[in-house]
């Protein structure tokens, strides 16, 4: 089998690969600045004669893979296959593979660092001391930047899924009681208690919204829930902007109902006008879409993905492989 590799992909991993599967066609996206446009994925895919295909970032729609009907996977290196026509894949008969929780450990970290360095004050702080603002008494500082420990606190998770859980399993012991919203899981878990969606948002001292990005997320977190939050609480957001109604939160914020936002991922990037509003907002600690860029999540990712590959191509029928649209394609067997 021919497999053209478009994500990132350690030399280890396309070596299992290449030793179980076959041959390996290495075109990492990253060398190009940026992910594939379908045009230029047809080329790839037409030069290099793929017979499968790993992809992460790039456009994979009904163009692509009516090109090439004879695919045996389309293998995604992300925690959800947004990038591909899930349909035209499904209609094709083509398994799509995916890579859940493979930055879950990335974004939990930063879900940390993040919070503490809003609690605490940090950013402020550090850029006070390079305006060489510090002028009169030794403590100046010490009153004017004094914060909040992250020990205590109650954190309110909507969407306990892989992210969840491990920022449930690294905060517990500072310790923060845990209480989360999510249909889809039936009892509580490990010292975390199960909780309504509204009363996430009106007993949580923080709230971290770790939701997929489909019909019943979107715009799901909008004024009636942030009003319900306590005046000192955060809102936290590195999931998907469109689960969250913008123009309602930049509301909350600017009249400082809640204590203020760390925000990771927003409605247009790069921004728009509105984005930055919210982004130079005095209460609003921003980066760019980062909370799962590690070099290691791009291992993590690899190793998933061969797991998924040899389990279903190796005698286990599948078990244990993540395939997005598996339901679908047993229906055109």
């Amino acid at each position: 089998m021919r497999i053209l590799i478009t994500a990132p992909y350690n030399e280890h991993s396309r070596d299992a690969l290449r030793k179980a599967l076959g041959e390996i066609i290495y075109h990492p996206w990253k060398s190009n600045g940026r992910a594939f446009e379908p045009k230029e994925l047809i080329n790839i895919l037409q030069q290099s004669e793929a017979e499968a295909f790993i992809t992460e970032h790039d456009k994979v729609t009904i163009e692509v893979i009516h090109s090439f009907p004879h695919l045996k996977f389309i293998g995604v290196c992300r925690g959800t296959p947004s990038n591909v026509d899930i349909n035209a894949a499904s209609q094709m008969g083509i398994p799509v593979f995916y890579t859940p929780a493979r930055n879950a450990q990335a974004v939990a970290e930063m879900f940390i660092a993040n919070i503490i360095t809003f609690l605490r004050n940090t950013m402020a702080a550090c850029q006070w001391l390079q305006h060489e603002s510090w002028e009169s008494g030794a403590h100046d500082s010490y009153l004017q930047f004094k914060g909040n420990e992250l020990a205590g606190k109650t954190i309110g998770i909507v969407g306990f899924g892989a992210i969840g859980r491990r920022i449930a399993d690294m905060v517990k012991d500072f310790p923060c009681k845990i209480q989360f919203y999510d249909p889809y899981i039936v009892n509580d878990y490990a010292r975390c208690k199960k909780v309504s969606l509204e009363e996430v948002f009106e007993s949580s001292d923080i709230v971290s919204i770790h939701l997929p990005a489909n019909k019943e997320t979107e715009s799901m977190i909008n004024h009636q829930l942030l009003s319900k939050m306590k005046p000192e609480a955060i809102f936290v957001n590195t999931s998907r902007a469109m689960v969250v109604k913008r123009d309602d939160l930049l509301k909350v914020l600017e009249s400082k109902k809640i204590k203020g936002a760390i925000l990771d991922v927003f409605d247009h990037e790069p921004p728009d006008e509105t984005d930055y509003k919210i982004i130079h907002l005095p209460n609003v600690l921003a980066t760019p879409h980062i909370a799962g860029a590690t070099h290691e999540v791009e291992d993590h990712h690899a190793e998933i993905m061969n797991r998924n590959l040899l389990n279903w191509f190796q005698g286990n029928n599948g078990k244990e492989s993540f395939v997005f649209n598996l339901k679908e394609i047993a229906k055109t067997v």
